[in-house]
């Protein structure tokens, strides 16, 4: 967008107000919101209770376990009933889902909490005022006490700032546990704790959980860059060195600021303040440039960091309101709703231009909190139809039937199995308060502050006692209920004042039973005695070199080859070392594989009762129908499969094809040779479902349906390629409804549209060979090689070629070698940019950037 528009479009929005709405209007409007959260709600109750999660697309709860693994989110996944609801209607009022974790993130239980302390609130608010709850007996009190009991060990560090997972029967550290071995936290994941754990230490007369929490936010700010005043990204709990050095106030940083500021309303302590108003000076020196906000290095203020925001960046105008700042927080809020105007929802990142980065949206609810808080400053109804475009967007586009879903993708349209707590406990909340007249909230809304997933805290909590003693990690050591084995000794004597008479009996004990690692080699000391160049899956001397560094080797079903690293199985630390310099050359070798692929493609059912409401992701392919060229897309009937299903022969069904959409089973043959039969068949469109059971765009990574190594200009329809989940999808409807009208398009249509749209499409316009080139399926071929597309901490994974095949220097063609399996080409990651005159380097540094980043935006919401 030019610089000059932009500016104009800004100026508009300071100095012109937006047209009064109705009394009537605004009630329309919250009631609906009302209806929205009864959908979501219920679909939630009704299908997927006591799971942690709703999967909208399937009707059922997300359990860890049943559903492809998603890596550390995962962790977030716990369905062990503990604590059952108190009352139903009051579980329902205040959101929540309270059960005992096995193991799951820090950050994730502290979530827990302040639900849990949210409840206890408005409970106690409610029995104040003699109407309600009666009965209430601090019941969720004393759930957050147990939960917060249970938190505890993961302070036990020298630093005071928590391990990223604890384990809430073991503790941190033993066989049982699964956690301890984490060495890097992000600043909002040990940042954001202060109002949570105060209100607990506060409204249970217990000092010790306040006490860790601001341990905690001392040992960030000691940690920050003096010379700019910023904070990284990400920082070892142990050492105190930042491992990221970007700073920006989106992802992985931006709960810190805001609970700093909202601790001093909270406790009303003057020091969170000065310590908020020192960082946000140099934010508005320095990361601020208006209306955008764009990351730096700390170190180097001046030098950007990188040339895209993430959407997370959303809550900030919020907090600019709630400092007393406006005109920027104005500004800011105007250009994401420009991009939401776009793009129909903010992408999870996007460029300065406007443009997608990545194409995600999980239903955030930050812009809805932002405008909210605007419109309660400014009283200006411009923010009104703001909250009104978020509430269209929601129900043109992400309404489900069983609730609501992500999007996958905001370019085409397609949706992600997938409704997170945070759109329940958060986007409504905001939505119905802006719309609400003041005799619609039953209590005073200025005498709570909200905590970063919209809970309510008691602004009274300044008045009650509290002590703030430094806090003893011994009390959890101690304790019984927790089991430790093999600690690491320099975590055992935080305190140097602990007895050195008393200390010495206990570290040799420990050092008994607990065998020291090999000398620490610096990382760079020589090369890793197996290069990924050199590596051969079916070589026995490299899988043994491989045992000795801690990678082992795991054959997906797919048929891909997955290498995952566990440092703590390595031999040796040094051989460790060695390990993730292997594993870091073999991402290195893969990335450089990657090539430039067509964007995703999206299958949407429009007939009764989806109304295109469900969105598919499909991959593309390189031959038949360019629907990016289409301005209507092809619709038509899916009543049946093709006979045979493979599709790799004559179809037999042909009357039944003909006409309509054929439904086809990977495997067997070429996707061109089962385009070809279909289209003889008299079909007009292919939908080509994945066989391996299982398998989902959630988790793996989409890629192109390529030709048969000839010319493909003979196929003139559109083949689109589901995985196993979604194309279940497809065939559960089709099973219920005995035929579905579906849209195949490269992005979802508006629900109106993409009813009264032709059944074909004027033209075909098929990608010809000279336009894309192809892929031969040959068994003898190397294994593709994909990049690590999931966090799975403390391992790390990487595929890797499984024949005996080393792989090619310049461009190669990659096909899997599968006995009776399609040829295919891996999806890029979602960029939208043309990268083509970037040298490798550059691509590579860049790809390096995003994965990181986008890892740690999916840990930070947790």
């Amino acid at each position: 967008m030019p610089l000059v528009l932009l500016l104009l479009m800004l100026f508009g929005a300071l100095c012109s107000p937006g047209q009064a709405m109705s009394r009537e209007e605004k009630q329309r409007l919250k009631n609906q919101v009302v209806e929205m959260f009864d959908h979501a709600y219920q679909n939630y109750m009704d299908h997927a209770y006591p799971a942690d999660e709703l999967m909208p697309l399937t009707c059922r709860g997300r359990v860890r376990g049943l559903e492809p693994s998603r890596g550390d989110i995962d962790d977030a996944l716990v369905k062990v009933n503990k604590y059952k609801p108190v009352h139903c209607p009051t579980f329902k009022m205040i959101g929540l889902r309270c059960t005992k974790f096995a193991v799951c993130g820090c950050c994730v239980c502290v979530r827990l909490i302040r639900g849990l302390l949210g409840g206890h609130s408005m409970a106690v608010m409610l029995k104040e005022g003699g109407q309600h709850m009666q009965w209430y007996q601090d019941e969720l009190l004393h759930m957050a006490k147990d939960l917060g009991l249970r938190l505890l060990p993961a302070f036990n560090t020298s630093s005071g700032l928590p391990y990223p997972r604890v384990n809430l029967k073991h503790g941190v550290r033993g066989p049982e546990t699964r956690t301890g071995t984490e060495t890097d936290t992000c600043t909002a994941c040990a940042g954001t704790i202060i109002l949570e754990f105060a209100a607990l230490s506060r409204f249970t007369g217990d000092p010790v959980f306040e006490a860790h929490a601001r341990r905690a936010l001392d040992f960030l700010w000691e940690k920050r860059q003096r010379n700019s005043n910023l904070v990284g990204t990400t920082i070892n709990i142990h050492s105190g060195e930042w491992v990221r050095r970007d700073s920006g106030v989106g992802a992985g940083i931006d709960s810190y600021y805001e609970y700093l500021l909202k601790a001093y309303v909270l406790l009303g302590d003057d020091l969170f303040l000065e310590r908020f108003n020192i960082h946000y000076a140099s934010i508005m020196k320095y990361i601020s440039q208006p209306p955008l906000l764009l990351d730096v290095h700390i170190h180097k203020p001046l030098l950007p960091a990188r040339t895209w925001m993430d959407s997370l960046l959303a809550f900030f105008p919020g907090l600019q309101v709630l400092k007393g700042d406006i005109r920027p927080a104005i500004e800011t809020h105007e250009m994401l709703y420009q991009v939401t105007k776009k793009h129909n929802f903010l992408p999870e990142a996007f460029t300065t231009d406007f443009r997608v980065h990545w194409a995600q949206h999980p239903l955030r609810p930050e812009f809805a909190e932002s405008t909210y808080f605007l419109y309660k400053a400014t009283g200006d109804p411009y923010y009104l139809e703001a909250g009104r475009t978020i509430m269209d967007n929601l129900n043109r586009f992400a309404r489900v039937p069983c609730g609501f879903a992500a999007m996958k993708d905001v370019r085409t349209g397609s949706h992600e199995d997938r409704m997170d707590s945070f759109f329940l406990a958060e986007m409504f909340k905001y939505l119905f308060l802006l719309f609400a007249e003041l005799d619609d909230i039953p209590f005073d809304v200025e005498d709570y502050v909200f905590t970063t997933e919209a809970h309510l805290l008691p602004l009274s909590l300044s008045m009650a006692p509290h002590s703030s003693p430094a806090p003893s990690n011994r009390t959890e050591l101690d304790d019984s209920n927790f089991d430790w084995t093999c600690p690491n000794t320099h975590l055992l004597f935080p305190d140097p004042a602990f007895p050195r008479i008393l200390r010495e009996p206990i570290r040799s004990a420990v050092d008994k039973s607990c065998p020291r690692p090999a000398p620490y080699r610096e990382p760079g000391m020589g090369r890793p005695p197996l290069r990924a160049q050199d590596f051969m899956a079916n070589n026995p001397e490299h899988l043994e070199l491989l045992r000795r560094m801690g990678v082992s080797l795991i054959h997906l079903k797919d048929g891909r080859v997955q290498l995952v690293q566990h440092a703590t199985q390595a031999v040796s630390a040094v051989a460790a070392e060695d390990g993730v310099r292997f594993m870091q050359e073999m991402m290195e070798l893969s990335s450089q594989q990657q090539k430039e692929q067509l964007p995703p493609r999206a299958i949407q059912i429009v007939s009764h009762p989806f109304f295109g409401r469900v969105v598919l992701t499909a991959g593309p392919a390189q031959f038949g129908t360019d629907l990016s060229k289409s301005s209507t897309g092809v619709s038509g009937l899916a009543k049946l499969r093709a006979e045979p299903y493979s599709g790799c022969s004559e179809i037999v069904n042909a009357e039944y094809i003909q006409g309509h959409i054929a439904l086809l089973q990977r495997g067997q043959c070429m996707f061109a040779e089962k385009a070809r039969h279909i289209q003889k068949a008299g079909a007009i469109g292919g939908i080509v479902v994945d066989d391996n059971e299982g398998s989902s765009s959630d988790t793996a990574p989409l890629f192109q349906m390529a030709g048969d190594g000839r010319s493909t200009d003979d196929i003139t329809l559109p083949l689109l390629f589901l995985f196993h989940k979604e194309g279940n999808i497809l065939l559960e409807a089709l099973k219920e409804y005995r035929e579905v009208e579906v849209l195949l398009s490269d992005k979802a249509r508006d629900r109106g549209d993409c009813l009264t749209e032709a059944t074909t499409p004027t033209s075909h316009e098929p990608i010809g060979q000279s336009q894309m080139s192809t892929v031969e399926l040959d068994e003898s071929a190397p294994e593709e090689v994909s990049p690590v597309d999931e966090d799975t901490s403390p391992a790390e994974e990487v595929s890797a070629p499984k024949e005996e095949v080393k792989p090619a220097e310049a461009e190669p063609a990659v096909a899997q070698p599968q006995e009776d399996r399609d040829s295919e080409k891996e999806e890029k990651p979602e960029e939208d940019t043309d990268s083509s005159s970037q040298s490798v380097d550059e691509l590579l540094a860049d790809w390096r950037e995003d994965l990181e980043a986008f890892k740690q935006m999916e840990k930070d919401e947790l």
